[in-house]
């Protein structure tokens, strides 16, 4: 008879959940960096990099404005949930859409595959980053200013971030930095 000690069996289910874990997912508002910032933490850590906004563009064969004009700032949200259903990726940076946070499938697809660290940025930092706000293929209401989208999605990025990075007076190398230091992959 085999006898198996409840250490053995728990560090193996550590191993496990590392493994499945191999990936790290940005999230945070537009303009806070995710894509570039995933870009350099890709080449550090000699991983994949995925931009969620290019799947849905390359799958639809439109850009994001187009399918928020021809349809809705709903239907694109419902678009990325999809997209980032279909992810199955190990050891690769994954920069979201900064509406990903919306879909809580999408979501919680994400923290089981990945780290999730929120890039937080401030609402005056973003507004100097951002020149392009009409036409940028933002996902909100036609109604909603640029502000409270900002205030809206605080709460979901801190709800679903295994870790924040505070990316206001860092520059995108150093954004890089302090995220590997805290991921710890």
């Amino acid at each position: 008879m085999k006898h198996y000690s409840l250490h053995g069996i728990y560090s193996g289910y550590q191993e496990l959940i590392v493994e499945m874990k191999s990936n790290i997912t940005l999230i945070g508002m537009p303009g806070a960096g995710k894509s570039t910032v995933g870009i350099i933490l890709a080449k550090y850590l000699s991983f994949g990099f995925l931009d969620t906004d290019i799947l849905i563009q390359m799958s639809r064969q439109k850009s994001l404005q187009q399918i928020i004009s021809e349809s809705d700032h709903l239907n694109l949200r419902k678009i990325e949930e999809e997209e980032i259903l279909k992810v199955d990726v190990a050891s690769h940076v994954i920069a979201t859409g900064g509406s990903a946070v919306y879909s809580n499938p999408a979501m919680l697809h994400l923290q089981g595959i990945s780290q999730v660290v929120f890039l937080n940025v401030s609402f005056e930092n973003i507004k100097k980053r951002i020149h392009d706000f009409d036409t940028r293929g933002i996902a909100k209401a036609d109604t909603q200013t640029f502000e409270d989208l900002f205030h809206e999605r605080q709460a979901l990025y801190r709800e679903y971030a295994d870790v924040t990075v505070d990316c206001n007076e860092l520059n995108q190398e150093e954004v890089a930095r302090r995220i590997t230091s805290k991921v710890g992959i």
